[in-house]
C-alpha cells in the first residue's frame, strides 16, 4: 500500500510541477516585450509574433502586415516615422524593420512632413492642454506649439476641437514607453502624410 500511496504523489508533484512551467511560460509570452533597438535578430522575431502589441491575425496575417508595413518615402536607417494620414506610428530599427508600430492620436496642430530629430524629453509633464503626461519625446517646435509623442497619465486623447493649438501626438501608455525607449535625443523622426 504504502509503495502505491507514493506512486500517487509522485505523479501528483509532476503533475503540478507541469502546471507551474506551463504557467510561467504563458506569463512570460503574454508580457509586453521592450523594442529590440540594439538586435536585429530580436527585432525580426517580433515583427513576425506581433503587430502593435497584438498577434498577428490568422489567416487575415498577411493584410495585417501589408496595412501595417513601413511606409515606403521614409527614409532609411533606424528611425520613427510618423505617418499623418494614417494616425500611425512605427518603430524602425537599424536594419529597416519596425519593431512595433501603433496607433497615436493627434491634437489640433500637426508637423509638416519631413525629417527632424529628437530634441528633448521628459519623463512626466504636464501637457499643453493641461493634462498630465509622461514619457514626453519632443522633435519639433513652430510659432510656439511643440510637437511631440506622449502618452496621458488618466490615458485620455487630446481634443483636436478645443480650441487650443497644441502639437501633442497621444500614445496608449505601453506604446508611449516603448517610444520612450526607442527615441532617445538625437533620433531621427520622418514624418509623411
Amino acid at each position: 500500500m504504502a509503495r502505491s500511496s507514493s506512486g500517487v504523489i509522485v505523479a501528483a508533484l509532476t503533475a503540478a510541477a507541469l502546471a507551474g512551467v506551463g504557467f510561467l511560460a504563458y506569463q512570460a509570452e503574454a508580457a509586453p516585450d521592450k523594442p529590440a533597438r540594439h538586435h536585429a535578430a530580436a527585432g525580426k522575431d517580433k515583427q513576425s509574433q506581433q503587430q502593435g502589441g497584438k498577434p498577428a491575425a490568422g489567416p487575415q496575417g498577411g493584410q495585417q502586415q501589408a496595412a501595417n508595413a513601413v511606409p515606403a518615402a521614409s527614409g532609411t536607417g533606424m528611425r520613427v516615422v510618423y505617418a499623418l494620414a494614417q494616425k500611425r506610428v512605427w518603430l524602425v530599427g537599424a536594419d529597416g524593420k519596425a519593431s512595433r508600430t501603433f496607433d497615436v492620436a493627434p491634437s489640433a496642430v500637426s508637423p509638416q512632413p519631413g525629417t527632424y530629430t529628437v530634441t528633448s524629453r521628459s519623463a512626466n509633464i504636464t501637457g499643453s492642454d493641461g493634462i498630465p503626461v509622461e514619457h514626453v519625446v519632443r522633435f519639433n517646435a513652430v510659432n510656439g506649439v511643440v510637437f511631440g509623442f506622449s502618452a496621458a497619465v488618466d490615458g485620455s486623447s487630446p481634443n483636436p476641437n478645443s480650441g487650443k493649438k497644441t502639437g501633442a501626438i497621444r500614445e496608449k501608455p505601453a506604446d508611449g514607453r516603448a517610444m520612450w525607449e526607442f527615441a532617445v535625443s538625437g533620433t531621427k523622426v520622418v514624418v509623411v502624410p
